[in-house]
């Protein structure tokens, strides 16, 4: 008999020993459970229908700011697949870091834990308007899974469905080269309308320390790499000394875009000191389990405009699109088309 047929036969005989009230207690506990775990999901607040090209991609805004594209249309669009031999195979370490079963291909694993590695959550829950539990995909990070197949098609050798993955891929990046994600999600949804503007303190506290933080690696070489190239500078990776441009130009892409304040914030906390410079990288100031992972989010987001950038002016309309200042109105074509801080 199989391992399975003997589990059910086993929770059969279980449940018939049982008296009523018991069955009753453990229904009861059970919708307890439930209801702890569901009681936090986020709720859909803007829903909206977005179109790229020829993709159309159903997107919300959560009660909490989550910007999702629904995960089964995304994948629709992008004619990714689940795969059963994926999916009864996929190691603990997928499992624990949240990798999609759609990520979990194993020609695709050095290409996730590069760019998806840092991050701690990929996809999201959250109660549709119906009261319905869905699963969505955080839409800051859908440029970041375009890089994941860009990177594989451009290093081994993908099967014919996953090539056409990759092209759609490349599609999607070029779009969003001059229309950012976030920005495009928010106009869907009509949620650029009704962004708070009162919650600046709130905003500060769950991105920043009251204290100075540990050092840890948090600009990858590529944010400067990239840079670089769009400027057309020759880069040395193994040195550290950049211009002194970079600073204005980390707290302009970086700081100035996370949050409202968060700039002027992190100066106040982070002064200059006797020599000129500051004693302390901004990024030591961010709260550990929250503001540090934002901050590496959308450093990623920042790196995946950065590659897919032809010009250095391409960049600046597609960063202004994705990630808007705060206060700050973008200037729409008419045709189409310091000190170290970091």
């Amino acid at each position: 008999m199989e391992k399975n047929a003997v589990k059910v036969k086993a929770a059969k005989a279980r449940a018939n020993s049982l008296t009523a009230e018991e069955r009753k207690s453990i229904g009861q506990k059970a919708a307890a459970a439930r209801w702890d775990r569901e009681k936090d999901i986020p709720q859909s607040e803007h829903p909206g229908t977005l179109t790229i090209g020829e993709m159309t991609l159903d997107c919300d805004v959560l009660s909490d700011g989550t910007r999702v594209l629904t995960q089964t249309d995304f994948m629709e669009a992008m004619e990714m697949y689940y795969s059963g031999w994926v999916s009864k195979n996929r190691s603990e370490e997928d499992l624990a870091t949240d990798i999609p079963q759609f990520l979990a291909f194993k020609t695709l694993k050095p290409f996730v834990d590069k760019h998806l590695g840092s991050l701690q959550s990929v996809t999201v829950e959250y109660r549709t308007g119906r009261g319905q539990i869905a699963r969505g995909i955080k839409a800051e990070i859908i440029p970041t899974i375009c890089e994941v197949w860009l990177d594989a098609d451009e290093q081994v050798k993908l099967g014919s469905r996953q090539k056409r993955i990759a092209e759609n891929a490349k599609v999607l990046m070029r779009a969003l080269a001059h229309t950012g994600i976030i920005a495009l999600v928010d106009e869907a949804t009509g949620y650029q309308d009704v962004r708070a503007k009162d919650a600046l303190a709130k905003i500060l506290s769950e991105f920043l320390a009251d204290e100075r933080q540990k050092w840890t690696k948090t600009f990858p070489i590529d944010f400067y790499k990239e840079i670089y190239r769009l400027r057309g500078w020759k880069f040395n990776p193994w040195t550290t000394k950049r211009p002194g441009v970079i600073a204005n130009w980390t707290d302009d892409f970086v700081y100035d875009r996370l949050a409202p304040g968060l700039t002027e914030e992190l100066r106040a906390k982070n002064p200059l000191v006797a020599t000129g410079r500051r004693k302390d990288k901004h990024h030591q100031w961010f709260e550990t389990d929250g503001g540090h992972p934002k901050l590496k989010e959308h450093i990623s987001g920042v790196i995946a405009l950065l590659r897919a950038a032809e010009t250095w002016e391409s960049f600046k309309r597609g960063i202004d699109r994705a990630y808007p200042k705060f206060g700050n109105t973008i200037e729409l074509p008419l045709t189409g088309g310091g000190t170290k801080d970091d």
